[in-house]
C-alpha cells in the first residue's frame, strides 16, 4: 500500500526551521475532507514507522501531527517518542473533562501539546497550564480575536503562538509585531522573507571544488555534483558564465554546460575569488533545502517521464526559490542568469514541460493531491510512483545537507 505524506515547514522568528507539519492522504485521488481523520492519523503513524522514518521526513526535527479524539483516547501519540512529535489537538474536538485528562497525561509524560486552528472559547483556559503552542489561522481569524487570545494567555508565558497560513509579507510582519513565535505558510518562498541579496557559498563546497580543480585532469562529474548541491554556488556560476568576457553561442541549460563554457582556468579563478571573499552570514537553511528538494524531485520526475530534460528540470527546481533567496522578483533574477528559454518560460510564464514538473512538485508540497493526480494523468506519469520519488528526493537532500553541515 502506498504511503502519501507531504510536509510543511514551521519557522521561528529568526526563520530557522523548528519542525514540519506532516500531512497525510490515502492516495492522490483524495483530499483530506474525504478521509476519516482517525484513519489518516493511524496510517500516518504506521507509514512513518514502517514505510518511511520520521528522521527522513523531518530531518530529525519534530513532526507536528493532528490527532482526533479517538486516536488520543487510544494513546497513539505515545507510539512516538516525545522528542519526535508535537501533538496537535484538532479544532473539531470539543474541550471537556475527557480531553483535559488526556492532555494532562501527555504533558506529564513530557509531550509537547499544540491547539490546532484555535477557536477562542473561555473553556480553553482550563487547558492553558498544559498547552505549549497555540496555532492561529491568520486567514480565518480577525485581528481583534487574535489580540484577545494574546491578552487571555498573558499569565501563561510558556505558551508560544504559531501563525498559520501566512501568505504575504504583510501578514508575516503583523504576526511578528504581535509577538508570535512560530510561522507556517508560503511567505518564506516569497522575496520578502530574507534580508540579504545573496548567500555565501559553503566553505566546505568551495574547499572541495578547489581540491578537485587542483588536479591536472578535471573530474567534470564530481565538480558538477558539488555545484548542484549548493544553490548559491550554482547562482554565482551562472552569473559568472553570463559575463561579457565569455562569448556564448547558446543559452545555458545545465550546470555541466556552464562549467564547459568556462573551462578549467576560469573555473579555478571563480573559485579562488569566492573563497577569498567568503564572509560569515546566516543562511536561510529551509530555502536551501526547499530548492534542493524541488531540484531533485523535478529531475526524478523527468527521468520517470523518459524526458531528455532531466538536467534542465533539476536547474528549474533549484532556481524556483531564487527570488526569495536574493530578495528580488523572479523577473529580475532571470534577467541576470544565462538560462535556457525553456527554464525561463517555466519560471516566468508557468508553461512548458519543465513548469509541469515543477507544479507537480509544488502540489505535493502543498498536499494538493487532486491537482497532483490530474497533472500525473496529463503527463502520463504513474501516480503510484510519486510518493517514492518524493521520498527519494528527501533522502538525497538530507544527505547533501548533512555533508554541508559537516564542514
Amino acid at each position: 500500500m502506498d504511503f502519501f505524506a507531504a510536509r510543511q515547514p514551521i519557522l521561528d522568528r529568526d526563520k530557522a526551521l523548528v519542525g514540519y507539519e506532516l500531512l497525510f492522504r490515502d492516495s492522490l485521488d483524495n483530499e483530506f475532507p474525504d478521509i476519516d481523520g482517525d484513519e489518516a492519523t493511524s496510517r500516518l503513524i504506521e507509514g512513518s514507522q514502517f514505510n518511511f522514518g520520521f528522521e527522513d521526513l523531518t530531518g530529525n526535527k519534530p513532526a507536528f501531527i493532528n490527532f482526533t479524539l479517538p486516536t488520543l483516547q487510544k494513546g497513539y501519540p505515545t507510539l512516538l517518542s516525545k522528542e519526535s512529535v508535537v501533538v496537535e489537538i484538532l479544532e473539531s474536538i470539543q474541550p471537556g473533562k475527557r480531553l483535559l485528562a488526556i492532555v494532562k497525561s501527555l504533558k506529564d509524560k513530557g509531550y509537547t501539546i499544540a491547539l490546532d486552528d484555535y477557536i477562542h472559547q473561555p473553556v480553553w483556559r482550563h487547558f492553558y497550564p498544559y498547552i505549549d503552542i497555540i496555532k492561529i489561522d491568520f486567514l480565518d481569524t480577525d485581528i481583534d480575536t487574535i489580540k484577545q487570545v494574546i491578552h487571555d494567555i498573558k499569565n501563561y508565558p510558556l505558551i508560544k503562538l504559531l501563525a498559520e497560513k501566512i501568505e504575504t509579507h504583510d501578514m508575516y510582519q503583523l504576526a511578528l509585531d504581535l509577538g508570535f513565535h512560530y510561522f507556517q505558510g508560503y511567505f518564506f518562498s516569497r522575496p520578502e522573507m530574507v534580508q540579504s541579496k545573496a548567500l555565501p557559498p559553503s566553505e566546505m563546497a568551495l574547499a572541495e571544488l578547489l581540491y578537485e580543480t587542483s588536479n591536472t585532469d578535471l573530474d567534470l562529474a564530481k565538480i558538477t555534483n558539488v555545484f548542484e548541491r549548493d544553490v548559491n554556488l550554482s547562482y554565482k556560476l551562472l552569473r559568472y558564465s553570463n559575463s561579457a568576457a565569455f562569448a556564448r553561442r547558446a543559452e545555458i541549460s545545465t550546470i555541466k554546460q556552464a562549467l564547459i563554457v568556462l573551462g578549467a582556468n576560469e573555473i579555478k579563478k571563480l573559485l579562488s575569488i569566492l573563497f577569498a571573499s567568503q564572509v560569515s552570514q546566516n543562511k536561510p537553511v529551509e530555502l536551501i533545502r526547499l530548492s534542493l528538494v524541488r531540484a531533485r524531485f523535478s529531475e526524478l520526475l523527468a527521468n520517470t517521464h523518459n524526458s531528455n530534460n532531466s538536467s534542465m528540470a533539476f536547474l528549474t527546481g533549484m532556481m524556483s526559490v531564487m527570488d526569495a533567496i536574493l530578495d528580488e522578483d523572479m523577473q529580475s533574477v532571470m534577467k541576470k542568469l544565462p538560462l535556457s528559454p525553456q527554464i525561463k518560460t517555466a519560471l516566468l510564464e508557468d508553461s512548458g514541460e519543465l513548469a509541469q514538473y515543477l507544479n507537480l512538485v509544488k502540489y505535493y508540497e502543498q498536499a494538493n493531491w487532486t491537482a497532483a493526480n490530474t497533472l500525473c494523468q496529463a503527463l502520463s506519469i504513474d501516480k503510484s510512483n510519486i510518493p517514492n520519488t518524493y521520498h527519494e528526493a528527501l533522502l538525497w537532500v538530507n544527505e547533501q545537507m548533512q555533508l554541508m553541515n559537516n564542514e
